[in-house]
């Protein structure tokens, strides 16, 4: 199954971007994980079908109700990872 990195900028901090991402990646099906970055970006690395991940990646470019997203850069990565669920990486 294919692997992307995003980092997703704008107003995705204090939104609860992290959480509703994992409630998201869990209907679809995606395993990875959630985390914010020091310069107030979302940083997410995804695994899911290729159908899936599509849907999640959309997802990201909306974001939840009160996000105010700018802009999402997707990388593929050749690597596949292997995760078992969808974590939130706090701190």
């Amino acid at each position: 199954m294919p692997t992307s990195h995003l980092i997703i900028k704008g107003r995705v901090q204090g939104v609860f971007y992290r959480a509703t991402a994992k409630d998201m990646a869990d209907e679809l099906g995606i395993t990875g994980w959630v985390k914010n970055t020091v310069d107030g970006d979302v940083e997410i690395t995804a695994t899911g079908a290729e159908e899936r991940l599509q849907q999640f990646i959309e997802w990201c470019k909306m974001g939840p109700r009160k996000a105010i997203v700018t802009d999402v850069v997707v990388t593929k990565k050749d690597v596949e990872e292997k995760f078992k669920s969808f974590a939130v990486i706090r701190g």
